[in-house]
C-alpha cells in the first residue's frame, strides 16, 4: 500500500493533483483543504495518501496534515459515506470546525455538504462523536495558487461543480463572494463557508 509520496507537483486542477516521484506520475485526489495549502508547480511537495483498491480500478487520495487523512479514513467508515463525500467534507470545514458540528450534533450545518442528506447527517454525528476527539488540529492559512489555467472565478467554478455543487448554486456562491485580486483559493474557501452558512 502507498502511505507516503515524496515528489514534484507537476500540476493542480482540484480536486486533481499530479505529483511525480522518481520519474513516475501519480495522479491523486485531493479536499481543498490540502489544495489550499499546497507549493508552486514544479516544487517539491510531500503528501500523506489513502491508497483505496475497488472493484473497478485503485484510486489515491492525497493529504497534507495527518489529521485530515484521519477524519478522510473515519468518515469512510460510516455507513453511506463514500469518497466523494469524505472528499467534500474535507472541502467545506477544516477538522476542527467539523469536529465541533459533530460534537455540536448540528444536523443542519451538516447536510449543506454535497451528498448529505439529515439521515446521514445523524448518523455522522452518532458513528464519529467519539472518533473525532484528538484528531483536531488547527491548519496553516491560505497560500495562492501561482500559474492558474483559467482566471480566478473560472477555476473556483470548476472546482466548486467538482465537488458536488450544481452549476446555478456555483454561479450565485462565486459572483456573491469573489473580489478583485482573489485567488480561486480565495474564492473556494469563501464559497465553501457561504454555503455553510459561514
Amino acid at each position: 500500500m502507498i502511505g507516503r509520496l515524496r515528489g514534484t507537483l507537476i500540476s493542480r486542477q482540484p480536486p486533481w493533483l499530479l505529483v511525480e516521484v522518481a520519474g513516475v506520475g501519480y495522479e491523486l485526489e485531493a479536499p481543498m483543504s490540502t489544495i489550499y495549502d499546497l507549493p508552486g508547480i514544479g516544487k517539491e511537495v510531500i503528501l500523506l495518501t489513502h491508497h483505496a483498491v475497488k472493484e473497478d480500478g485503485v484510486s489515491l487520495y492525497g493529504f497534507l496534515h495527518e489529521a485530515e487523512r484521519a477524519l478522510f479514513r473515519n468518515l469512510l467508515k460510516v455507513s453511506g459515506i463514500g469518497a466523494k463525500i469524505a472528499l467534500a467534507v474535507l472541502s467545506g470545514a477544516s477538522v476542527n470546525d467539523f469536529s465541533r458540528l459533530v460534537h455540536a450534533g448540528d444536523v443542519v450545518a451538516l447536510t449543506k455538504i454535497p451528498g448529505i442528506g439529515k439521515k446521514t447527517a445523524e448518523r455522522i454525528i452518532v458513528e464519529l462523536r467519539d472518533r473525532v476527539d484528538g484528531i483536531g488540529v488547527t491548519l496553516p492559512g491560505t497560500s495562492a495558487s501561482p500559474g492558474a489555467p483559467l482566471d480566478p472565478a473560472g477555476e473556483a467554478t470548476v472546482a466548486l461543480q467538482q465537488l458536488g455543487y450544481k452549476p446555478v448554486e456555483v454561479t450565485r456562491l462565486v459572483q456573491k463572494v469573489a473580489a478583485a485580486g482573489d485567488s480561486a483559493e480565495t474564492i473556494i474557501r469563501k464559497a465553501l463557508r457561504a454555503a455553510l452558512g459561514g
